[in-house]
């Protein structure tokens, strides 16, 4: 195949790894009107999100094993073909279990593109062109869920929910046509069907579903107080020893385990999972912050995070430039140091903050989504020998989607139990002593008893009035705390970096590819 050709169809690739990941959090901004669209409740609308999440993490791991026996094409267009079905089906849902299978369905069956683009980028390309196909597919891995809420919001305010899932039919159909007629990298094997880890493939299932859910219910029902938290928890540990057990044991496993060996492979996979720790984390969090405290709608979320998403697409040619001529390691320092480095900027945030304040901050965290996790795909994947891509990627990607499970859970725990204590600590200097509060009171007395309160009624709407100030200043001083623990992981993560192999020069792309 020709450069221009493997160009067509690289590209095409990674119109289906973007839909793909777009979808995770494009229903972020926007579950309270699919909940209302649907008559659910919050705790049934937030499944919108988790089924998808579930889906994707059991699948993404498979993908490897899956390719072998059907072929990266066949396999593309397959998954291509079922997520543009099951997107459909999601804008068609007539109830909230309905549209939570359908979501499920959407997420198992797109989640093998996302790794696919990985190993195809590296079979395709070599040298120069490699570097700049690495720096793409990380930028889209960074990019596309940070820009989810974005698009959500816009699409959500200005037409309905259902087209958050409309819009994936035409660039899905062209996806699931244009592949098989133009990426041609390996055969099948259908062999590989007899005697294969069929009870490994169980046991990681069960292993990855059970802690997905774990990682997204937790926070809200008080994690191992509940009962089915507690029991889907152990399930998750039980299993997952097992699977790695199984998986060490085995002569032809579904996940290539041993790669973790490799020194820059496990690096890489830590890595990864910190980047996907930050980046789903921040994506969690700001809009969080900017619904609960500024009471901004799904459309002035998205435009105050909009920023983020603009830098990094800048920082794209910056990094391409700068991956051939500087070794990469410091490239991945340099993006790390400025995700931390962003997050310090993100802990003095007011209640008062808006797109203007969070412009500075957000540009930072664009850049490094860039610059830490485009140098880690080429030192990660780029020291592996071609036979052992396809089913290492699929860790390596697990361990990104690991990491923001993961991140989103202990920041929620974290919002949680700070708050509580910050406001229990700004309460015990709301005394009677305390002339401000007074003073507050009673200009808040004032104003209710003009709008025709009186005195006794008036009294009461102030002290709520000082209690929801109170708690959302608690709630303020948490999104603090939490963007500091942020920051004090990928301060450690900059100080590892030193540990991995710097890479020679890539080979040349597979015969296959041509």
């Amino acid at each position: 195949m020709t450069l221009p050709g493997r160009i067509f169809a690289f590209s095409t690739m990674c119109v289906g790894m973007f839909i793909a990941l777009l979808d995770i959090q494009i229903v972020s901004a926007s579950l309270k009107d699919i909940g209302g669209g649907l008559s659910a409740g919050t705790d049934e609308t937030v499944w919108v999100q988790t089924a998808y999440l579930i889906a994707e993490i059991i699948v993404i791991p498979l993908s490897g094993w899956l390719a072998h026996v059907m072929t990266t094409r066949w396999l593309f267009s397959v998954s291509a073909i079922g997520f543009t079905l099951s997107s459909l089906l999601c804008g068609w849902a007539w109830n909230i279990q309905s549209m939570i299978l359908f979501r499920a369905m959407q997420g198992f069956l797109g989640g093998s593109m996302i790794p696919l683009v990985f190993t195809t980028a590296f079979i395709f390309f070599s040298g120069k062109q490699r570097v700049f196909a690495a720096a793409t597919v990380g930028g889209i891995a960074s990019l596309a869920p940070t820009l989810g809420p974005t698009v959500g919001g816009w699409i959500t305010d200005n037409y309905s929910w259902h087209w958050l899932f409309f819009i994936n039919l035409l660039p899905g159909a062209f996806v699931a046509v244009a592949v098989p007629l133009m990426v041609r990298i390996d055969r099948p094997n259908l062999s590989l069907l007899r005697g294969a880890d069929y009870p490994g493939m169980v046991l990681m299932a069960v292993s990855l579903g059970c802690l997905e859910y774990t990682m997204e219910e937790g926070p809200r029902w008080d994690w191992f107080s509940d009962g089915t938290i507690t029991a889907t928890a152990w399930i998750s540990a039980v299993a997952g020893i097992l699977f790695i057990w199984r998986s060490l044991a085995f002569a032809r496993p579904i996940v290539d385990l041993r790669a973790l060996k490799e020194r820059n492979f496990a690096l890489g996979c830590f890595f990864s999972f910190i980047a996907g720790l930050g980046i789903f984390a921040t994506i969690y969090l700001t809009p969080l912050f900017l619904s609960q405290v500024r009471g901004y709608s799904a459309l002035q979320i998205g435009l105050a995070i909009f920023s983020t998403g603009i830098f990094q697409i800048l920082s794209i040619p910056v990094y391409s430039f700068f991956a051939n001529r500087v070794d990469l390691r410091w490239l991945l320092m340099f993006g790390l140091a400025c995700f931390a480095f962003s997050m310090w900027n993100f802990m003095p945030i007011t209640h008062d903050w808006g797109a203007r304040e969070l412009l500075i901050p957000q540009a930072f965290r664009g850049m490094a989504q860039q610059f830490s996790v485009a140098p880690v795909v080429t030192l990660t994947l780029g020291s592996l020998a071609p036979e052992r891509l396809k089913m290492a990627s699929g860790l390596f990607n697990l361990m990104r989607n690991l990491g923001g499970a993961i991140g989103i859970a202990w920041c929620a725990t974290l919002l949680n139990d700070r708050t509580n204590l910050h406001f229990f600590r700004l309460a015990e200097y709301l005394t009677k002593p305390n002339e401000g509060m007074n003073a507050l009171l009673d200009t808040l007395s004032a104003r209710f008893i003009g709008l025709g309160y009186d005195t006794s009624s008036a009294a009461t709407a102030a002290l709520q009035q000082l209690w929801s100030l109170t708690y959302r200043e608690a709630r303020t001083l948490t999104f603090g705390d939490t963007f500091m623990a942020i920051m004090i992981c990928f301060m450690i993560a900059t100080a590892m970096v030193p540990l991995m192999h710097k890479i020679g020069k890539p080979a040349a792309p597979s015969s296959a590819a041509h």
